[in-house]
């Protein structure tokens, strides 16, 4: 695959790549600089500290200057011991508050891009609540943790360590410019031509590091994606003997965050290098012009020392604007993720939709729903079908029918395309989703537990549970017996320790739901993972929770929905059959043959 790429023409493609990568980057940190505006204050005193601390700085090589001519004359007429003194003194308390001026800078900048930190990771924690379902579908779970962690500590550190080097950098090479040229021109010429060839080299190597910075975080959100899967399906791994496919599908990624980051950053590691090499080459240039020069009687020992001086504040710099630079680019990559994942498109506003339904009595009505996932493709074409108050209406059909989809539908987490759908003769459109939401409890076939006690994974975002109520509900699904052989009790903290079968993890979300206690339930094949004798008991309970409310079942274990008051039958999207389930079996249809076929 990389020889096939490597092979194509990029002479157009490079082209346009490479023009609007520059663009790309300041359009970044425009996004950066608005989203950091409420720290203009505390940025604006670590720029003024840095400046005053470098000015105060350049001061001391002249200082160094006129120390080392009074010393020089001094052995032909005496050295003036109080006027070296004083100048000593002086040089102390001018490096004393540079650095008093440079460890506050360090302080702010510290805290501020710590506190943009956790306001990112903030922002990012309440954007994932507003983006559609759909948004997850199409993003692995690790490449949007690499976005909060990774891309989020990546811009925070690279804001600390860059922009107050930057500014400090820019300040001292300038201004040890300046200085130079005012102490001698001519020394400074020699000075500007010995260190003109790093800037070419420092260009060059920006010019071509960037791309290699965004692949390189493009590259570790995948390969965190990947990763955060294969641990996830362990099992199922182990159980395939997927090792080996899997081990070359992570060596394939990390081959290629590999390749990215060893460019980013060996290119960007030429820097300091030839920033060292430039900055001996520059010393050597001021002893021999220097050293001509006092021979000449054009200048005294002290502008040679102040110009030693000069010269590492005006190359140091150079290697530090560097590497400014590079973590200001790797910081556009990150910001260029993250702000990605909070400019997503989310769901729509629905400040609009203020009905409320006070008492719940549970008629449902689909009216000619129509949806697809893509617009291309459509997965509900027309259903349409009412659940009266307390029906218990149970959806069935194979693979891909939409049974899930219906679900998905019915509690707001898509927004269909045509038709509507009716809780009480009120649309669900008129409606926000925390009040549909609010409506039903749902057991789903994939169970989900959290790192907590037992007692919180029950009462989940419940509120004034008495443990009474908690306990009922773990009785009717058969675990209360086992959790209090545990040795916590309903304390048990759930973790890696904590050893429970998937139909125990079943049970729990079941009892969530009873003690939920909405005005409709929804279940998803819930019983799909509990043996037998845990299925009946499980079934008298949920037989027990629906009494009075409406509920809705998606079950491939036909044998569980007997005593349903309705059964929607669905094929590629359209209701084929309705019925009772013997209704349904004295038709001898589609149904009879689904329910016939499990005991075949």
């Amino acid at each position: 695959m990389s020889k096939q790429i490597n092979k194509q023409p990029t002479s157009q493609k490079t082209t346009t790549a490479n023009e609007k990568a520059p663009k790309a980057i300041a359009s970044t940190w425009k996004k950066i600089l608005h989203y950091c505006r409420e720290y203009t204050v505390p940025f604006v005193a670590s720029v003024v500290f840095s400046i005053i601390g470098t000015i105060l700085m350049l001061i001391g090589p002249d200082k160094l200057s006129e120390i080392t001519d009074l010393i020089a004359d001094g052995f032909m007429r005496g050295i003036d011991l109080k006027a070296v003194q004083k100048i000593g003194i002086t040089l102390l308390v001018i490096y004393a508050i540079s650095f008093v001026l440079s460890s506050l800078k360090g302080w702010i900048m510290s805290t501020v891009t710590q506190r943009i930190s956790k306001k990112m990771r903030r922002d990012i924690s309440t954007k994932i609540n507003r983006l559609p379902m759909g948004y997850f579908h199409h993003t692995t779970s690790g490449d949007i943790l690499s976005r909060v962690t990774n891309d989020v500590d990546t811009l925070s550190q690279s804001l600390n360590q860059s922009i107050g080097n930057l500014l400090s950098s820019l300040v001292l090479f300038f201004g040890s410019l300046v200085m130079m040229i005012w102490t001698n021109g001519l020394m400074t010429l020699a000075v500007l031509a010995a260190t003109g060839l790093g800037f070419v080299f420092i260009i060059i190597i920006m010019k071509h590091s960037q791309k290699y910075f965004k692949q390189q975080q493009a590259h570790l959100g995948t390969l965190n994606g990947q990763i955060e899967e294969i641990y996830g399906g362990q099992i199922i791994v182990k159980a395939y003997n997927a090792e080996e496919d899997e081990e070359r599908t992570f060596k394939k990624m990390n081959e290629q965050l590999r390749v990215s980051a060893f460019k980013a950053n060996a290119l960007s590691s030429l820097m300091m290098p030839i920033m060292a090499f430039i900055s001996n080459f520059s010393y050597v240039v001021v002893c021999v012009v220097g050293a001509t020069l006092v021979l000449n009687g054009h200048i005294n020992y002290g502008v040679i020392v102040a110009f030693m001086v000069y010269v590492r504040y005006f190359t140091q710099p150079l290697g530090q604007i560097a590497q400014a630079i590079q973590m200001l680019q790797s910081a556009a990559a990150a910001g260029n993720r993250v702000f990605e994942f909070l400019e997503a498109e989310e769901m729509p506003v629905e400040t609009d939709r203020a009905l409320k339904l006070n008492d719940t009595k549970g008629l449902v009505e689909f009216e000619h729903v129509q949806f697809g996932y893509t617009p291309d493709k459509v997965i509900i074409k027309d259903f349409s079908a009412e659940a009266k108050p307390g029906q218990k209406v149970s959806i069935v059909g194979p693979t891909g029918a939409g049974k899930t989809t219906l679900v998905n539908l019915l509690m707001k987490f898509y927004d269909i395309q045509k038709g509507d759908i009716k809780i009480d003769g009120v649309s669900i459109k008129d409606m926000t989703r925390e009040e549909v939401h609010n409506q039903f409890c749902m057991v789903l076939q994939d169970t989900w537990l959290f790192e907590g006690t037992i007692r919180e994974n029950l009462i989940y975002s419940g509120e004034n549970v008495s443990d009474e109520t908690m306990i009922e509900a773990c009785k009717a699904v058969g675990l209360d017996h086992f959790i209090r052989t545990l040795p916590d009790g309903y304390d048990t903290v759930l973790d890696a320790k904590t050893n429970l079968s998937q139909g125990q993890k079943q049970q729990l979300t079941i009892a969530r739901a009873m003690i939920d206690n909405k005005p409709m339930l929804i279940l998803d094949e819930a019983t799909s993972s509990v043996d037998t004798h845990t299925e009946l008991q499980i079934q008298k309970a949920m037989d027990d929770l629906t009494v009075g409310r409406t509920s809705f079942v998606i079950a491939h274990r036909l044998s569980t929905i007997k005593n349903s008051d309705l059964i929607l039958v669905l094929k590629d999207g359209d209701i084929i059959e309705t019925g009772t389930h013997d209704e349904l079996l004295s038709q001898n249809g589609f149904y009879a043959e689904l329910y016939n076929s499990q005991f075949e």
